[in-house]
């Protein structure tokens, strides 16, 4: 499976390509979270009971939950993708596409009928749903009323949603048989913390703790969640600052040729009709996009981080 950021790669690709490059294949906040100096305890230590509760606590007001106990952390969202179809027997699934590739993958893996449908009316025979929302790559948003009830499980990928109205989100109401899963490290701009949440009926969550076992999230990770998720400034800011930056990219994007098919305030997902040419032209100028496989005039861009990483992006076009 491709993903985005994988540099080496693109570097072999591109040997000649000015440094540094500017990698807007991910739908990563390019200006994270600042890290603090942690305590000394977070590296030396395993982490404690009442730190993961800390932890918890901060995501489930940031999340709107008033139930702590149905609120799960893990070692990142794709743990959690690969851990959900472990926990139902062998099952009709139905995944809202085109999306997140890893959802089907994962369930396929552990043997489940796997079926990827264009609208949730093809649905209705399935035992589980699963969609992302918004959508990657297409930033789609399914409104809270128009959610599917299969009759096992449906779940709810809101990886990027932090950034958009709470209401949007089903993680402070939550329906019978759902799963929502929140990424972390997407808006805080820390991926490599590797952090993600679960929010599930409490005997779901018990089922999901057991699969992880003790120390799943790292004492660092705990303790830098803990305060990101805390700050409802940076937040607030930061909110502000993606939805200029996402115009400005919109605008060069226009400029340069590109229909602007959707996206998030993280990400834009362009079309341009030759799109292996303006792919090969950004590599040559050490700018690194992603391609979307099964729609070859898809290109989707992550925000350059700063006035000069928009302003080589610009350039690039007419040099």
């Amino acid at each position: 499976m491709e993903h985005g950021g994988d540099l080496t790669a693109v570097r072999a690709r591109f040997p000649d390509a000015p440094e540094p490059w500017i990698d807007l294949s991910t739908g990563i906040n390019p200006v994270p979270y600042p890290v603090p100096a942690l305590p000394t305890e977070a590296w030396t230590r395993l982490p404690e009971r009442a730190q993961e509760q800390a932890l918890i606590a901060a995501a489930a007001r940031r999340y709107g939950v008033t139930d702590s106990t149905t609120i799960v952390a893990a070692p990142g969202t794709q743990a959690l993708i690969q851990t959900l179809p472990r926990l139902l027997s062998q099952s009709r699934v139905a995944i809202l596409g085109p999306t997140y590739e890893e959802h089907e993958v994962c369930w396929r893996r552990q043997g489940h009928e796997t079926t990827i449908v264009t609208d949730l009316d093809q649905t209705t025979d399935a035992d589980v749903v699963v969609l992302v929302n918004p959508d990657n790559p297409t930033g789609r948003l399914v409104a809270v009323e128009d959610m599917p009830s299969p009759s096992k499980l449906l779940v709810v990928d809101e990886a990027f949603i932090d950034l958009l109205a709470p209401a949007c989100s089903l993680a402070g109401n939550l329906p019978p048989n759902t799963i929502v899963l929140r990424s972390f490290g997407k808006t805080y701009g820390l991926a490599g913390v590797r952090l993600g949440f679960a929010i599930a009926a409490p005997e779901t969550a018990d089922r999901l703790r057991l699969e992880f076992g003790p120390w799943a999230v790292p004492g660092p990770a705990l303790e830098l969640g803990r305060l990101a998720l805390g700050d409802d400034g940076w937040l607030n800011a930061t909110a502000e600052r993606l939805t200029a930056d996402r115009q400005r990219l919109d605008d060069i994007l226009v400029e340069a040729g590109c229909t602007i098919r959707g996206g998030t305030p993280l990400f834009c997902l362009a079309e341009h009709p030759d799109a292996s040419t303006f792919v090969e032209r950004l590599g040559r100028h050490g700018i690194h996009i992603r391609r979307i496989r099964h729609q070859p005039r898809w290109l989707r861009f992550g925000l350059p981080g700063s006035d000069a990483a928009f302003e080589r992006l610009r350039n690039s076009f007419s040099n």
